[in-house]
């Protein structure tokens, strides 16, 4: 065990990035804010642009001109803690009723969807002349949860520090893209937020651009985008299961032991917890055990750790380390995007328009 001299001196480490990313967020806010009653006051008219999106900017100009000091690190990196904890939180905004509904939905499109995003990575990464395991990793980042994906994956098919790096330098920029591209297409086509919130919830790869791609939209689709990838996210433990077999049957990843109990093992250590805290939250918001007040706590506090996620976003896009990823794996990744954003919106569309599954009214 640390000594607590240590451990405070760790945690008083994260306060700097923690105060940048809330200092981003606010002023993504209020520029949104600002520029609504300036072009009220003025009679112009001016598109309302979300904060979600003023937080991301600022964060991306940030980190490619100044670029960001050693000292805010820590606690910029602490972007993922503040989404799983938006995610939980947001729970409070579901009845479990919804939440079957739209899971059962969303996992039936996400099965079609991730066979057919895996096997055009892999078919893909081989034409180009990936290795297999990083056409393996790319494969598991794009059809799944892309970095938490990946990570979860390194270890499992004992794959190279080099192909880590390039799978998430390759996801992280289809996240950059989804998000300044996808919402431009959904009001181009016409997509009502629960379309839009569906197919957030499929297209985008890592879990920090779903949220933030969905809220892009409207605040109805961020929320489905959440809920779809959770249900995505729910599946990793299952997906990597499957490749660490495969590599271990090849002898080039540690065997799992056989049997039921050493499989389910396996697949809850990768399962990501998180996902348990937010249907916790829901069910005791179906159960009514919290009042109305307390609802609305726990919808801003939400808010609020949704506010520090987007300026990580922001702040974690650095263009520079994206481009020394090489042209091969972003080749992949932006086939990988486009395969995925045009399947999974043809199976929202018929989903929601000819079976109308999960539809509204």
């Amino acid at each position: 065990m640390a000594p607590p001299v240590t451990e405070l001196r760790r945690l008083l480490g994260y306060l700097p990035g923690i105060a940048l990313l809330i200092v981003i967020g606010l002023a993504g806010k209020y520029t949104e804010i600002w520029l609504n009653r300036w072009a009220k006051a003025h009679h112009h008219s001016f598109p309302d642009i979300e904060y979600v999106l003023w937080a991301i900017v600022f964060g991306i100009i940030i980190v490619n001109t100044v670029g960001v000091h050693r000292i805010f690190k820590p606690g910029v990196g602490s972007y993922e803690f503040w989404l799983k904890a938006g995610i939980v939180l947001l729970g409070s905004r579901f009845v479990l009723g919804d939440v079957a509904k739209l899971g059962g939905t969303s996992f039936v499109l996400i099965l079609v969807d991730m066979t057919v995003a895996g096997t055009v990575i892999l078919t893909v990464s081989r034409l180009l002349g990936l290795s297999g395991k990083l056409g393996s990793l790319l494969a598991i980042g794009t059809s799944i949860c892309g970095v938490s994906a990946i990570a979860a994956a390194r270890g499992a098919i004992r794959a190279k520090n080099s192909d880590v790096s390039y799978a998430i330098a390759a996801i992280l920029a289809l996240g950059a893209v989804a998000l300044f591209t996808l919402p431009a297409i959904g009001h181009g086509i016409g997509l009502s937020d629960h379309e839009f919130g569906l197919w957030a919830g499929l297209a985008v790869d890592n879990t920090a651009e779903t949220t933030a791609t969905g809220y892009l939209y409207s605040d109805a689709a961020g929320k489905l985008a959440v809920l779809v990838k959770s249900t995505r996210n729910a599946l990793i433990g299952f997906v990597v299961l499957g490749f660490a077999l495969y590599w271990a049957g090849r002898g080039e990843a540690d065997a799992i032991a056989p049997g039921v109990r050493a499989k389910a093992e396996f697949v809850w250590a990768k399962f990501p917890k998180f996902v348990l805290g937010f249907l916790a939250v829901s069910a005791l918001a179906t159960l009514h055990w919290l009042n109305k007040g307390q609802l609305t706590s726990l919808g801003n506090a939400s808010r609020w750790a949704f506010l520090l996620t987007f300026a990580g976003v922001g702040l974690n896009t650095d263009f520079r380390e994206l481009g020394k990823t090489g042209w091969r794996p972003l080749a992949v990744a932006v086939v990988g995007l486009v395969v995925v954003a045009a399947v999974s919106l043809g199976l929202v569309l018929f989903a929601s328009r000819v079976l109308h599954w999960g539809v509204v009214n």
